[in-house]
């Protein structure tokens, strides 16, 4: 999903298919007995908490019947969670303030607390509901939206990309066009490959061949640079502005 319809969800989990032996073979026995002609007619076990029926009837009731009202409490619980939410990005040891809150997730932690004083059918928000949908929404958070460092960036559901990976980006495409400076100073082009292999020495983190051919791309789309050939005997540019 792009950013921009990604950020309009009020909980985003990212969830791992990882191997486990155990889990696929319940897995697969509860899809397969969906699938039975002869359903098996046991009597409810430990996982059975809750009737399907039941349970569809009770949120039907509650989505229908229950219209809970914040109270002050809860209102003044929203209020210090978002500005407590907000205060994650200003960390005064980082080089660059994230956003780790905007007013959808405010937004988002209205209606999951009024979503939870509807579960328990009451006509009252408290500051425990809007506790729960807090929690819920920063469990959320620590997996879809954490950058390398393990910090909350809202960045990477609303753009796409970490604060912290556009700032290294910016620190790269300018390294490159200073490179390039250097090395067509005189007008001529230069190896793809002399490029990478002068960044990649000069650089006090490793760059990935991809964020290298990525930036580059980006620096031919902004007339920055020209990139002739194809493969390994592609040559290089700088385009300098015409007075």
């Amino acid at each position: 999903l792009p950013p921009t319809l990604l950020s309009r969800f009020d909980l985003v989990y990212l969830i791992l298919d990882r191997v486990d032996e155990k889990a696929d073979k319940r897995l697969a026995k509860h899809l397969l007995s969906l699938y039975l002609e002869d359903k098996p007619h046991s009597a409810p076990t430990s996982n059975d908490i809750l009737p399907v029926e039941f349970l569809t009837l009770y949120i039907s009731y509650a989505r229908s019947q229950i219209q809970p009202v914040i109270s002050r409490e809860a209102g003044e619980e929203l209020v210090s969670a978002y500005i407590a939410m907000r205060a994650l990005g200003q960390d005064v040891r980082a080089a660059e303030k994230r956003i780790t809150a905007t007013t959808r997730q405010l937004e988002s932690m209205i209606r999951l607390s009024e979503a939870h004083a509807k579960m328990r059918l009451s006509d009252t928000v408290t500051k425990e509901d809007v506790r729960e949908a807090n929690r819920l929404i920063q469990s959320a958070l620590k997996t879809a939206a954490t950058d390398s460092q393990g910090r909350i960036d809202m960045s990477l559901l609303t753009e796409g990309t970490s604060t912290a990976d556009r700032k290294r980006r910016g620190e790269l495409r300018d390294a490159i066009l200073k490179l390039l400076d250097d090395m067509t100073a005189g007008g001529n082009s230069v190896r793809w490959g002399d490029v990478s292999k002068r960044l990649a020495d000069g650089a006090s983190m490793p760059v990935e061949a991809a964020e290298f051919n990525e930036v580059m791309r980006a620096l031919e789309t902004e007339n920055l640079i020209l990139i002739s050939g194809e493969g390994a005997r592609r040559n290089v540019r700088r385009v300098t502005a015409v007075a």
